[in-house]
């Protein structure tokens, strides 16, 4: 079989020296031409020709590659994805199959790198392997044609994707691989002049979103029972972050060097065995990483425990609770009393009424209130989510407000504990800050800002929405009115309006939901404050008729990290004294 497997392989690398990727996709797919054509090959680089062959051993297969004169001068590495399909179609332990990768360079017609990608599977004379190698070798299922994307974007990845089934090619499986950190997506293509039915669209990192909506269109494939299993445990992973940061993990762990279980164990008094289980978890989450099974540096005279050392990734770390832009707050509260009221979100869906109520006899704001522990971490749970807040100090609206020539007061209300005023003071020295809270977070709030060397241009405001503070110049409502019903809502915004001047600006922060049902965290947090709070996100023009509705008028709109947005408005131009009276009498009916 050498001489063949050789003829094999410098066919293969005849192919790749001579093809471009404009002049070949024609060929696999008919009826791909003019503009479309050039979009896909201006995305997609011809790669390689990918060959599966069975060497006996090691030397065979360096034998091999001499004779079709191709060096292999990197290391070979692992093959998840034709591993794992040879064991389903053998019906193999993939245990049993060592597939690895081997690609010997070529240069393409302008002398671009190429590759012949050799997949290897040792099949010793005499090994069980053989019917498989006899199988293979004739029907040839694993070669095919690579083409690589050139900017690696999920949604760039989806469109070719649905060019290539458009034009007759049909999905054939595909997968991920870690050793790599490469996606590759299969397809067959319609019978073809260049002798290649196979096609392989590979793209540099996870993308593991579009792989299983690819692999679920695969003949004779039904994942829907394993994306389902998927997405049943969901819990889990919530419970297995938060635990994560209830045991300070995250602060006994290191983001360069790896600790040992033992070490880690002895750092949280946790048991090693159940400690590694949590933490081979959260490596399959990214939260974590596990690195080689080496002695513990902390214990130099230990032998290795057999269960690994792990170090803490750029992702974990924001479970810190020293991290700058920690997000554990977070993880403790949507682990904890907002976990419990998911519990009973049919209740919500049955009623309309918050499961959060069903569940403790309040609503969250009282119960909250109720136990200063639960209050504060509810405080930080919403400061944790102040990356959106970073771009507001340099919308128009306040920048003009720094710049005016008498100081200005921007006016926050249920401003929590002071995160965004924060922000907007410390960017702008020139301006002054009016925050209005409940009692137990303004006292929050004073020491935040004074930590900011701001707190002496703030003052300080306990009260409801009723008692917004009247005379400011910008006023802002962050994350408030998806906590409250359409009525409520109405009523601050009304009570915001009579406290401004009518110079003032309002600028409200929000998630939107998304106007053409495309996925969004708006459409996640809708159902969340349904279940906690009876509240609600809302489109941009729902919010608009809000406003109308409180003598308001929506300006313009603009985007915030983490999908919020920031709406401007102001007060609505006054009517003539006829539609002003009627407009009033409208206005006061509608107070609850």
């Amino acid at each position: 079989m050498l001489l063949d497997d050789a003829a094999r392989l410098r066919a293969a690398a005849a192919f790749v020296r001579e093809y471009e990727s404009a002049t070949l996709l024609p060929l696999l797919l008919p009826g791909l031409h003019g503009p479309e054509l050039a979009s896909v090959a201006a995305y997609c680089r011809f790669a390689h020709v990918g060959i599966l062959l069975f060497p006996r051993d090691p030397r065979d297969l360096r034998d091999l590659l001499a004779a079709s004169g191709l060096v292999a001068d990197t290391p070979s590495l692992p093959s998840v994805v034709v591993r794992e399909r040879l064991a389903r179609r053998h019906r193999r332990d993939v245990a049993e199959l060592d597939v690895q990768i081997l690609r010997p360079r070529v240069h393409g017609p302008a002398g671009e790198p190429r590759a012949v990608e050799v997949f290897t599977l040792a099949v010793p004379e005499g090994s069980g392997l053989e019917p498989i190698a006899a199988h293979e070798r004739a029907l040839g299922h694993e070669t095919h044609l690579a083409f690589a994307l050139e900017r690696p974007d999920p949604l760039v990845l989806r469109g070719l994707c649905a060019v290539l089934t458009r034009h007759g090619a049909r999905p054939d499986g595909g997968g991920y691989n870690p050793h790599e950190n490469g996606t590759v997506l299969y397809f067959t293509t319609p019978d073809t002049t260049c002798g290649y039915r196979r096609l392989e669209l590979y793209a540099p990192g996870d993308h593991r979103e579009v792989l299983a909506a690819h692999t679920s269109e695969c003949p004779g494939t039904n994942r829907h029972s394993e994306t389902l299993l998927h997405l049943l445990t969901g819990a889990w992973t919530t419970q297995a972050l938060a635990s994560f940061a209830r045991l300070r993990l995250p602060e006994a762990m290191d983001t360069t060097v790896a600790t040992g279980i033992r070490e880690l164990a002895r750092r949280t008094a946790t048991r090693p065995d159940s400690l590694a289980t949590l933490l081979r978890y959260l490596t399959m989450l990214g939260v974590v990483a596990e690195e080689s099974d080496a002695a513990d540096p902390n214990e130099p005279d230990e032998p290795s425990d057999g269960q690994g050392a792990f170090r803490l990734t750029s992702l974990g770390r924001l479970l810190r609770a020293d991290c700058p832009d920690t997000m554990r707050p977070l993880a403790l509260m949507y682990a904890g009393p907002f976990y419990r009221s998911f519990a009973a979100l049919d209740h919500s869906v049955r009623t309309g009424q918050p499961a959060f109520d069903h569940l403790f006899g309040e609503n969250h704001f009282d119960h909250f209130a109720r136990d200063p522990e639960l209050a504060d971490l509810f405080d930080r749970s919403m400061a944790a989510s102040s990356r959106m807040f970073r771009p507001l100090p340099a919308h128009p609206v306040i920048t003009a407000a720094a710049q005016a020539a008498t100081p200005r007061t921007v006016v926050d209300v249920a401003g929590g504990n002071g995160e965004l005023l924060g922000h907007i003071l410390t960017a702008h020295p020139s301006l002054r800050g009016t925050l209005l809270e409940r009692p137990h977070a303004v006292e929050a709030a004073r020491r935040s800002l004074g930590s900011l060397g701001c707190g002496a241009r703030c003052d300080y405001r306990s009260g409801d929405f009723a008692d917004v503070p009247h005379g400011g110049d910008v006023y802002i409502l962050s994350r408030i009115l998806h906590d409250w019903d359409d009525d409520r809502c109405r009523e601050i915004l009304r009570h915001c309006a009579r406290a401004m001047p009518a110079h003032a600006d309002l600028l409200i922060v929000e998630r939107l939901l998304p106007a053409d049902g495309s996925p969004s965290l708006a459409t996640a947090w809708d159902l969340h404050m349904m279940c906690n709070v009876g509240g609600r996100e809302r489109r941009a023009e729902h919010y608009a008729r809000l406003l109308a509705d409180a003598g308001l008028e929506l300006l313009d709109r603009s985007p915030l990290p983490l999908e919020a947005h920031v709406l401007h408005a102001r007060k609505a131009a006054q009517p003539g004294p006829a539609d002003d009276q009627g407009h009033a009498r409208g206005s006061d009916a509608g107070v609850s």
